[in-house]
């Protein structure tokens, strides 16, 4: 399979930016400009072009030129559970900044899709309600929400079962494969674990709808502190240590972490990516980190768990561009 962001366009990334200015705000349009600084790893390589939209509308925008130009494109939200490559993402990388949103009486919120997910949890849980507060700390846009079926384990104390983004989502607006753009709910998305349909369509989605609930705010913040706690003795902070999230996948009844943990790899290191000594299926990165790195230290850890268990752990992160 060809990741994404590997596929050379026939237009120079000056040719693209020059094209793209014909229909996008010139002044957002950058060209062999790093995307480290915009991904949760602070790794990753130039981006032939990128586009920060502002809005869904020049999301849609962005895509549609990308498609009629037969240039390579990737959405770029806050750059979690990615690892873009070392040598850059070919083509165009659009950086969703869409984050209009608002409230109704009736408890129905609209955003964008490139809303932070933080954001919302903080107003909602202001204005007394109910529906995002335990996605607290998990650092996520509206549409990468909907991609991952953003979960965590709640509520507190008992913290008995996945709370999934699932639950409060209502529908979305897409932008769908063939240029159409459309509202479609539940049925379509087909949430799983960790999955939704845009794993397997290259639908965008432009904005999303959650039914919220009415609650009171004292629980509300109970809930944002016990679930920051819980998280923040589990998982490493991003602000000192970046990471991509678990690296990955989930095994039932085992645990990839758990796994790595008893081959005895926390704090095992290659270059400046390490195996966090906090979560073992968390690798950070202690300041320069490469792609490299991590993929060395990923191929590491999964051949050390093959070897001990027997078990193969398979990535949940992308991998994006070339390494």
């Amino acid at each position: 399979m060809t990741l994404p962001g590997t596929t050379r366009p026939a237009m120079t990334p000056d040719q693209i930016a020059d094209a793209l200015r014909r229909g996008l705000e010139p002044s957002r349009l950058h060209v062999n400009e790093p995307l480290a600084p915009f991904t949760t790893f602070r790794i990753g390589g130039p981006a032939d072009v990128r586009f920060d939209a502002t809005s869904a509308d020049e999301l849609a925008a962005a895509v549609s030129m990308a498609r009629a130009l037969d240039v390579p494109w990737f959405v770029l939200g806050l750059g979690a559970n990615v690892l873009i490559g070392d040598r850059g993402v070919r083509g165009l990388v659009i950086r969703n900044r869409a984050q209009s949103h608002h409230i109704r009486k009736d408890g129905l919120l609209w955003s964008e899709s490139g809303a932070i997910v933080q954001d919302l949890v903080l107003e909602t849980v202001r204005l007394g309600w109910s529906g995002l507060e335990h996605y607290i700390g998990i650092p996520s846009t509206v549409g990468g929400a909907l991609w991952q079926n953003l979960h965590f384990l709640s509520p507190a104390p008992e913290r008995e079962r996945t709370m999934f983004i699932a639950e409060p989502f209502i529908s979305c607006e897409i932008l769908d494969e063939d240029g159409a753009r459309r509202e479609v709910g539940p049925d379509y998305v087909q949430f799983g674990y960790d999955e939704s349909v845009f794993h397997h369509h290259r639908d965008v989605v432009l904005s999303a709808q959650f039914q919220l609930d009415r609650r009171d705010p004292a629980d509300l913040h109970r809930i944002l502190q016990e679930n920051l706690s819980w998280r923040g003795s589990r998982h490493p902070w991003l602000a000192v240590h970046p990471s991509a999230g678990s690296i990955f996948k989930k095994i039932e009844g085992v645990g990839a972490g758990r796994l790595i943990d008893q081959c005895g790899l926390k704090g095992f290191r290659v270059g400046d990516a390490q195996i966090s000594h906090i979560h073992a299926n968390i690798l950070v990165n202690l300041g320069a980190a490469t792609a490299a790195d991590v993929r060395a230290l990923i191929a590491h850890a999964q051949q050390a768990v093959v070897e001990r268990f027997g078990h193969h752990l398979e990535p949940e992160i992308g991998f994006i561009g070339e390494f």
